[in-house]
């Protein structure tokens, strides 16, 4: 088992379904054209971005990946008060759980930054060097030799003044339950850096405004959000050999989904005795940010929608 990439239970049979209203075939395959159309229209767009200053650059990112987001029918809330690059001086390590492929333009729209990448994605036709050109930082995952150099490469971002965004937990999780451990070797390139590590809190939720169909599973992987406000939305569910085409079509099929992403208070690494400490830290501060929006959520919902 690699350090970088830790077995889930998750399963797109088990975890994958969707519980609530279903969109029609043809407004769902015109949001997914719309939605790809934009991807790859901020790919193509790589180069010029770049020129631009840091500010410029960051505002330009946020928007595209809020506008990829909404494109695709998801709703989009951002809670906390995230410094600017020039307000947060040195590098920044942004730590979050991951649940899907939509995590990506989610942080982005709230935290703009390099992006840890697995070293195959360079050898990619057209999104390999674009890839490289936005930034992004290719790290060999399957191989535990490849740790040190990995973590000198993020370090050495981090030095730069750069915000790097890492997914600790080394691969994707359904989000019904607590998700996995947090890898600490990316924590000790923020102990060695210097930075401060910015914890992220992503969740998937379907309200239902409305009947209709209802496609559900269970999940082996935690009790889901009870109620009919707020439940987990297991539509976006990118787990386990789900190829991405049906990952894709299951999300602009699904109505009513809103993403969630909670920027948490820094965390400066120098004060913790070592990257194992920092690691349980940055993910006890996501999950206690995943029962505040729990018990947030039951409260604020009608008395008699509440499950006891």
């Amino acid at each position: 088992m690699s350090a970088w990439l830790p077995a889930a239970p998750c399963t797109p049979r088990d975890c994958a379904g969707h519980r609530g209203a279903v969109r029609p075939p043809l407004p769902a395959a015109a949001l997914l054209l719309t939605g790809c159309t934009l991807v790859l229209l901020g790919v193509v767009c790589v180069p010029a971005v770049l020129l631009l200053g840091t500010a410029h650059r960051d505002r330009l990112i946020r928007r595209w990946a809020y506008t990829v987001v909404r494109a695709f029918g998801v709703r989009l809330r951002i809670s906390g008060r995230p410094a600017r690059r020039r307000e947060a001086g040195a590098g920044e390590l942004v730590v979050a759980n991951h649940i899907s492929w939509l995590d990506i333009p989610l942080v982005a729209a709230a935290l703009p930054g390099r992006m840890l990448g697995k070293k195959e994605i360079r050898a990619w036709p057209l999104l390999g060097p674009l890839a490289a050109l936005g930034g992004t930082l290719f790290i060999e995952r399957d191989r535990l030799r490849a740790l040190p150099d990995a973590v000198r490469t993020v370090a050495g971002a981090l030095r730069s003044g750069s915000r790097v965004v890492a997914f600790p937990e080394g691969s994707t999780w359904c989000g019904r339950g607590p998700g996995g451990r947090f890898a600490p070797a990316v924590f000790q390139a923020a102990i060695d850096a210097g930075a401060s590590v910015r914890p992220v809190r992503i969740d998937y939720r379907v309200h239902h405004g409305h009947r209709g169909r209802q496609d559900v599973a269970p999940s082996r992987c935690g009790p889901e959000r009870e109620g009919g406000t707020g439940d987990a939305a297991g539509a976006v569910a990118f787990v386990g050999d789900d190829p991405l085409a049906a990952s894709l079509w299951r999300v602009v099929r699904a109505a009513g989904l809103t993403a969630e992403v909670s920027v948490l208070a820094p965390i400066p690494a120098r004060g913790e005795p070592g990257r194992g400490a920092l690691a349980r830290q940055a993910r006890t501060a996501v999950l206690a940010a995943g029962r505040t929006a729990v018990a947030s959520d039951r409260a604020n919902r009608p008395a008699e929608s509440v499950h006891h």
